[in-house]
């Protein structure tokens, strides 16, 4: 079994992470995580309460194991952070812009603080805020994120924050991304694509077979989702998902997309009813390649972390004297 200043910090059996996907990181997901023996965090995305207080009931009786909830920074108010705290998570993640005013809150009621970042400034404001935990997220991640990529930034950002604990995140969907994670000095990985790839995700099941039959070669970043969908992200991030028609229609023609914006954002919500999955996006990150199939949350927990330990230790023998 794998220890970690994660697994200890939330008496976890497994140093790994439920990304909180906004949609996709419902209640059942999150619970079945922490159940298996990982932390699970519902995705809190823009802060639709009426959703939390759905999902996180679910979680609340679904598990006696640590679980969390992760929104979008910038998107959500006070109320919203208050409303989440009260339901006694054991951990917030916040990600996506300056974490200190929310993470005051999260402090202040006794709760582990977790920030998502993707450069060192903003691993250094992480730490200022007083996080418990700082995820390191490569380009390489599914959904939105910037442009280091993770082999690079995770050990950068471990040298800068020390001795406040980082998770890796960003193409990790098997045990050697874990084990690779590890060797880089984060304490664990926090895990998006795989995840959305399982039974208890929510949304369609024809959403999750485009990852299963996908590839990271069909992924992109790009912000045409979030335009025709009427979010003002700000720079520098970008969403990555399966490359679709749409995408291939205004990639590299948003200022016409704002432009037609009205009328294009009629036609995806229609599409978003009918499942229309060449318009409509599948965030999904480039380790789609690792991912064929869709399978219960709990066996992807116990199979990253069963291949994690049997690669460690296969390059503790590599190293062994007697070789």
């Amino acid at each position: 079994m794998i220890k970690t200043a994660l697994t200890r910090m939330f008496d976890l059996r497994h140093p790994i992470v439920l990304g909180p996907m906004g949609g996709v990181a419902g209640g059942a997901l999150a619970a079945a995580v922490s159940n298996a023996g990982g932390l699970g965090l519902v995705g809190g995305g823009y802060g639709d309460p009426d959703w939390l207080r759905t999902e996180l009931a679910i979680v609340r009786r679904s598990t006696d194991a640590s679980w969390g909830a992760g929104v979008i920074t910038w998107a959500v108010g006070r109320e919203l952070m208050q409303q989440i705290l009260a339901e006694q998570p054991h951990a917030v993640m916040l990600s996506f812009g300056d974490p200190r005013p929310h993470g005051a809150l999260v402090k202040a009621a006794g709760c582990k603080l977790i920030c998502q970042v993707q450069d060192l400034a903003g691993a250094l404001l992480a730490r200022e805020a007083g996080a418990d935990l700082i995820v390191a997220q490569g380009t390489e991640a599914g959904g939105h994120g910037s442009a280091r990529s993770t082999l690079a930034l995770v050990p950068a950002v471990v040298d800068a924050v020390a001795p406040v604990p980082v998770l890796a995140a960003g193409g990790i969907a098997d045990g050697r991304g874990l084990a690779a994670a590890l060797m880089l000095g984060a304490q664990g990985a926090l895990v998006g694509t795989r995840f959305y790839a399982s039974d208890e995700a929510l949304g369609s099941s024809r959403a999750k077979a485009c990852i299963a039959n996908g590839s990271g070669e069909q992924t992109q970043r790009t912000t045409v989702f979030d335009i025709v969908r009427g979010y003002s992200w700000p720079e520098p991030y970008t969403g990555r998902a399966l490359r679709n028609q749409f995408m291939a229609r205004w990639h590299g023609r948003e200022p016409a997309l704002a432009d037609a914006v009205s009328t294009e954002s009629t036609r995806f919500k229609q599409a978003q009813q009918e499942e229309d999955f060449e318009t409509v996006m599948v965030w999904a990150g480039e380790a789609t390649d690792l991912i064929q199939s869709i399978e219960p949350a709990g066996e992807i927990v116990q199979r990253i972390s069963t291949d994690a330990e049997r690669c460690l230790n296969a390059g503790a023998a590599m190293c062994r004297a007697d070789q």
